[in-house]
């Protein structure tokens, strides 16, 4: 059983998160991505408290029992917004540095604020590499075989593909979840258990525009401008990092070259798992907790 939810309430978000562990221990905060929970850590969260660590897993804005604060503020999706939850959070919890873990959406607020904010950072474990978005270079065709991975993410683009979701949204993720780990054999039994996270009322709102505002097909949230184009830079991670790719990954395969070593300016390293999809923590826990240590205990 998972423990216990409690809620910290941040400028825009009454924020929902599981905590393991004590509270005196070195934080570590655990962020899941899209379509997914903090279900994802279920296997980690627990052998990190037990080591003494004090474990943050929270649910994004527009996931299970998050809610905004105010019905004016934006449901904004986009890398900026996910960045500035993870800070106020933090703020909220009065924790001024912290080791974090997070992929897909989860590993964008996690590079973002070791990008932005590094003395917050204590070390990274980043899902698939650097996940700064580079927005203003997106309009740019891609290969045919990515392109058409990225399916989904052009349906969103359409008023056709908003009333897909909200009409299918449980059964579209489950779609995504087998097209994006399409090895993982326990994928059938754990998606019931992250498929409730999707029935917040601003889960379609806020996923939508994470998907336009990525394509530079929907306005960002004006509070976050200067956010977004320092990001434009692609500004470099210093803070120590460990990579890990997902080699049978249905959305974005492990390329056989590294290309996001040039973001990276301190202690780095890429891991390619074997048999490892898009859901890296839940599928391959074992890894996604040694890289953890490795940062934390190196």
């Amino acid at each position: 059983m998972p423990p216990a939810i409690q809620y910290v309430t941040t400028p825009n978000l009454h924020v929902a998160y599981e905590s393991h562990g004590p509270t005196t221990g070195d934080p570590v905060i655990l962020l899941h991505g899209f379509p997914y929970s903090p279900r994802g850590y279920d296997a980690i969260a627990p052998a990190l408290s037990a080591r003494g660590y004090r474990v943050i897993v929270p649910y994004l804005r527009g996931y299970g029992p998050t809610r905004f604060t105010r019905p004016d503020v934006p449901r904004s999706g986009q890398q900026a917004a996910l960045a500035q939850d993870l800070l106020d959070l933090m703020d909220a919890l009065a924790i001024k540095q912290v080791a974090l873990c997070g992929y897909d959406w989860g590993g964008r607020a996690a590079c973002v604020v070791a990008a932005l904010d590094p003395q917050r950072v204590r070390c990274l474990v980043t899902g698939d590499g650097y996940n700064v978005q580079d927005i203003p270079r997106s309009t740019q065709p891609l290969d045919p075989v990515t392109e058409h991975r990225l399916w989904y993410q052009y349906y969103f683009h359409t008023p056709r593909g908003v009333e897909g979701l909200t009409q299918n949204r449980r059964a579209l993720c489950e779609l995504l979840w087998q097209l994006w780990s399409p090895t993982w054999a326990e994928g059938a039994e754990r998606y019931p258990l992250s498929a409730p996270a999707f029935d917040n009322p601003d889960f379609v709102e806020v996923v939508i525009h994470s998907y336009r505002h990525r394509f530079m097909y929907a306005p960002g949230d004006p509070s976050l401008e200067w956010m977004e184009q320092a990001l434009a830079r692609q500004p470099a991670i210093g803070v120590p990092t460990i990579s890990l790719c997902g080699a049978e990954d249905g959305v974005g395969p492990a390329s056989a070259i590294d290309e996001d070593i040039e973001h990276f300016t301190g202690r780095y390293e890429r891991r390619v798992l074997a048999g490892v999809g898009h859901n890296i923590p839940e599928e391959a826990p074992q890894a996604t907790l040694k890289a953890l240590l490795d940062l934390l205990q190196g």
